[in-house]
């Protein structure tokens, strides 16, 4: 499964970019998404495998921070990419003829940018709060990898104010995109059902779909996953839904 997603990602990635003919911004934007995925994906799975090959679930300390950090900077990264991809199909839809200007490379470029320096500043939260708790009990992660609520679990200190910061965080993250992408889609449906063919409306519906479920996935999985107390249900249906 890992070969299969970095194949694709990769084969993605060299198309876009060497293919003068989808320099656009619904492909710039694609072509970011499958960089976020690839590296996303390369922050435990590499880990994983060597694990499954030596049969020692073992990660160093630093190792466990690398992997907490690079994880939430790829996962709030990718918030307000599907935020920009979901405000870049309401243009091509609903206003076609200003698509050139609306979506210029400088806008696209702009979007990305704040979708970084947002992880960025969420990194840098996440980092205060996990530095300034201590581990001094068990050391087993109840988790494939290293994430912000079993590592909160292990704490021997009070998590209560890092639990909070969480929420905060996530909560920004989760709701501030949610608006934006919901406006867009409900102009885009709007839209689409005032087209009079239906061969018409289905395929331009067809263009969207696929970024619909993805956000669905993606946003549904994350509110369950850390918009919830650490002490609300099991572990294991955390990991569960992390998997989406």
């Amino acid at each position: 499964m890992y070969m299969v997603i970095v194949l694709g990602n990769l084969g993605l990635i060299m198309i876009i970019a060497l293919n003068s003919h989808v320099h656009t911004p619904m492909y710039f934007f694609l072509f970011n998404f499958s960089f976020i995925d690839l590296f996303y994906s390369s922050v435990y799975a590499p880990n994983m495998l060597i694990n499954f090959i030596s049969k020692k679930n073992i990660i160093s300390y630093m190792g466990c921070k690398t992997q907490l950090y690079s994880f939430s900077f790829f996962i709030i990264t990718e918030c307000y990419l599907l935020t920009s991809m979901a405000y870049d199909c309401y243009v091509a839809i609903c206003k076609p003829l200003l698509y050139n200007v609306v979506m210029s490379p400088k806008v696209c470029s702009s979007l990305m940018l704040v979708s970084y320096l947002m992880a960025f500043s969420g990194v840098m939260v996440h980092t205060a709060c996990m530095l300034r708790l201590a581990f001094c009990d068990t050391n087993n992660i109840n988790h494939y990898f290293c994430d912000v609520f079993p590592l909160l679990k292990l704490s021997c200190t009070g998590s209560h104010i890092s639990e909070l910061v969480v929420f905060i965080v996530v909560g920004i993250d989760i709701i501030v995109p949610s608006p934006t992408i919901l406006v867009s889609y409900d102009l885009i449906l709007t839209d689409i059902f005032h087209i009079s063919s239906i061969e018409g409306s289905s395929k331009t519906f067809s263009t969207c779909y696929p970024h619909i479920i993805a956000v669905f996935l993606f946003f549904g999985s994350c509110t369950f996953m850390y918009l919830k107390p650490s002490s609300t249900g099991p572990m294991d249906e955390r990991s569960l839904f992390c998997l989406l």
